[in-house]
This record gives C-alpha cells, sequence and structure tokens, in this order.
C-alpha cells in the first residue's frame, strides 16, 4: 500500500512540474506534491528523502506566492 502511495506521489509531483509552465497553478500541485512526496519519505522510514522533499516544498510555495515571476509564459 505504501508504495503504490509513493509512485502515485512521485508520478503526480512529476506530472505537475512538467506542466508548471502551462499555468501558475501547477506550481502550487507541485508543492502539494512534494508535500505528499515528503510524507511518503517520512512514513517509509527514509528521513533524508523527507527531509529535501520538504526543502522542495517551500521551494515551490515560495515561488507560487510571488506570483510565478520565473515561471515563463508561453
Amino acid at each position: 500500500m505504501l508504495t503504490a502511495f509513493g509512485a502515485t506521489v512521485l508520478t503526480f509531483m512529476m506530472l505537475m512540474y512538467a506542466l508548471e509552465r502551462r499555468h501558475r497553478g501547477f506550481v502550487l500541485a507541485f508543492a502539494c506534491g512534494c508535500a505528499l512526496s515528503s510524507a511518503y519519505g517520512f512514513l517509509a522510514g527514509t528521513w533524508p528523502f523527507g527531509v529535501v522533499e520538504a526543502i522542495w516544498t517551500a521551494i515551490a510555495l515560495q515561488r507560487y506566492v510571488a506570483g510565478g515571476e520565473e515561471v515563463e509564459r508561453s
């Protein structure tokens, strides 16, 4: 069950990362994916992965709050 959760979360996170340039909302979705991925890391007992994903969550949230200036518009 935990493995399926992890695979689903990582797939979602990577898809949202790929779509970030299309709309600012995908940056927020990526942040949510990172947070879920961090939770997976801690639940799986791989705390370094959980910590790194928590950092990515903070970075993505900062990008979202800043208005996505660094996200290129097509």
